[in-house]
């Protein structure tokens, strides 16, 4: 394989990450739970314009998280409107900024544009960036901002105390950045990460060199900005709910439990590098003594944070694959360094094997994706999705064949993974609960000076609140709290509009309500049945029974 071969367009990842993961991402296909408390105080910011303070889909205050990831669905909304796709457009383009700010960081690091591709290629393929990026959730921008810091600390790394100063506003500005979206994690890892540039023992930095007053009093400004908002605005009271969410809840001192998930987080930090970090195993101290000897204080710094983020998911009470993310990409252009040091391109059986195992899985996909639709019916652009995608896979077919760009197939063969199974949960999750209610609420002319309730799943009264717009009012009943049958009830009577999830509509005097069925979706506990019967002609009924409801109930007397 040639040189040439080899060379990679960061732009050209970056355009390829987008593309095939956007249709995935920028509809329901999938609904992360948490992207309620982003979307629905986004909404709530909307309708109150008070654009510092986020509330619950029930009105209640939220302060556990930071507002940065409130304002990115926020800049959505108002650049797009409110959909699904406004929702978590920015998200995505997060990630495809990720993989770029992961070349600049390996480019930097080694002046090699080889390893930076390659590094590029690596984090396009990580599930846990593909998955975040597909949510409107904090854990994306995080990744972002702290490869960017780390951009900053490459900076300094290569170039010591005379390193532009550039470096260090970008060193000070993304931190603070990341401190707005997520709290202490990003504090932890940008204090971890000048301790060791201030005492590594190969190539020290000065704390005159950190000490830039202008980037630091921007960097405080912007980091400590909405914290001093939230004290002159609601006094120091909302301080308990932050740290309780950074600290008390997520923090245990259970020695089994730290045991179980420090295991757990280094399993599946091994499992998102596969099937790359197999390439490694081949001489694997001789690689590992050749990277330290040419770069000691990146190796050192890369592994640092690492084992950071490991021990901090390790303290958890319950450990996320999303909590690596902030440390990927850095680990990226570690694997990336030490595969192209290591010569793995050369290793073609070992490559080709892992290509055609992807490539498989997306013909396997892509089929069952084509069978599905046509069985159902579906939009001309669906079937264009599939054709793109089967074409996309011929492509990397051929590559793979003629022994070419081998790592940029099997990148690409992980990316059309995700484009090809939307065409699968599109007929299965779209149209889901909030286009469904949308479209029931146009159709029959609702009133949107009237406030609705809701009570069911609150995850899903978040999607039909984001359909709904900012021009109506859903308040959920239920909540975070549980609720007695009773508390319910009385409750409900208040409003004149309820939608409401099927398994609670036995708890209200349905006498007292005119009801008709609002949304249908398929019950992920009975998809297999469903599928089993997607030729039956009495197919739509079959949905109707085994289906999740909402229904949509209007008072009688008011």
């Amino acid at each position: 394989m040639s040189l040439k071969d080899s060379q990679i367009n960061p732009w050209v990842v970056m355009a390829a990450f987008a593309i095939l993961v956007g249709p995935f991402a920028l509809s329901f296909h999938m609904h992360f739970p948490d992207e309620m408390y982003y979307s629905d105080a986004a909404v709530k910011m909307l309708q109150n314009g008070d654009y510092l303070t986020t509330y619950l889909g029930n009105g209640e205050l939220r302060f556990r998280k930071p507002i940065g990831t409130y304002w990115v669905v926020l800049a959505g909304f108002k650049l797009f409107g409110v959909s699904a796709f406004a929702s978590r457009i920015f998200f995505l383009l997060a990630g495809s900024l990720t993989v770029g700010a992961t070349y600049w960081l390996a480019k930097l690091l080694f002046e090699d544009k080889k390893v930076a591709g390659i590094s590029a290629l690596i984090i396009a393929a990580n599930p846990v960036l593909i998955l975040s990026a597909t949510r409107s959730i904090p854990d994306v921008l995080l990744g972002l901002t702290m490869t960017a810091s780390a951009v900053g600390f490459a900076g300094l790394i290569r170039f010591g105390d005379q390193a532009p100063k550039k470096y260090l506003w970008l060193l000070y500005i993304s931190l603070a950045l990341a401190f707005e979206i997520k709290g202490i994690p990003a504090v932890a890892l940008g204090g971890l990460g000048i301790l060791y540039l201030l005492f590594n023992p190969w190539k020290k930095i000065s704390i005159r060199t950190f000490l830039h007053l202008p980037s630091m009093v921007v960097a405080l400004f912007i980091g400590l900005f909405w914290f001093v908002a939230m004290w002159q605005i609601h006094g120091p009271t909302y301080l308990d709910s932050f740290l309780e969410d950074q600290v008390g809840n997520r923090v245990t001192s259970r020695y089994l439990l730290i045991l179980k998930n420090g295991l757990l987080a280094v399993a599946i930090l091994i499992g998102i590098y596969l099937p790359w970090i197999l390439f490694l195993i081949p001489r694997f101290k001789v690689n590992l003594k050749k990277g330290w000897s040419e770069n000691a204080v990146f190796f050192g710094f890369a592994l640092l944070w690492g084992l950071a983020i490991l021990g901090m998911g390790a303290m958890t009470s319950k450990f996320y694959e999303r909590y690596l993310l902030p440390v990927a990409p850095v680990l990226s252009v570690l694997l990336g360094w030490l595969l192209v040091r290591a010569g793995f391109e050369l290793r073609e059986k070992g490559l080709k094997i892992s290509i055609w195992f992807f490539l498989t899985l997306c013909l396997i996909i892509g089929l069952f994706g084509l069978w599905i639709n046509v069985n159902l019916g579906s939009t001309t652009w669906i079937y264009l999705q599939i054709l793109l995608g089967l074409i996309i896979l011929t492509y990397l077919f051929r590559l793979t064949l003629k022994n070419e760009k081998l790592p940029k197939a099997l990148a690409y063969s992980f990316l059309l993974l995700f484009f090809l199974l939307s065409t699968v949960t599109a007929k299965i999750s779209l149209p889901e609960q909030g286009e469904q209610v949308s479209a029931f609420v146009e159709a029959n002319g609702i009133d949107n000076k009237e406030e609705f309730g809701f009570i069911g799943n609150i995850h899903t009264s978040s999607k039909i609140r984001i359909y709904l717009g900012p021009d109506f009012y859903l308040t959920n009943i239920t909540g975070e709290k549980l609720l007695t049958d009773q508390e319910l009830v009385d409750k409900a009577s208040k409003y004149k509009y309820l939608i409401i999830e099927d398994k609670y509509l036995f708890i209200l005097p349905e006498n007292e309500y005119n009801i008709q069925v609002a949304s249908v979706n398929w019950d992920s506990k009975k998809i297999p049945f469903l599928l089993q019967n997607l030729s039956n002609p009495a197919f739509d009924y079959l949905v109707q029974e085994n289906g999740k409801i909402y229904y949509w109930l209007e008072k009688k007397a008011f």
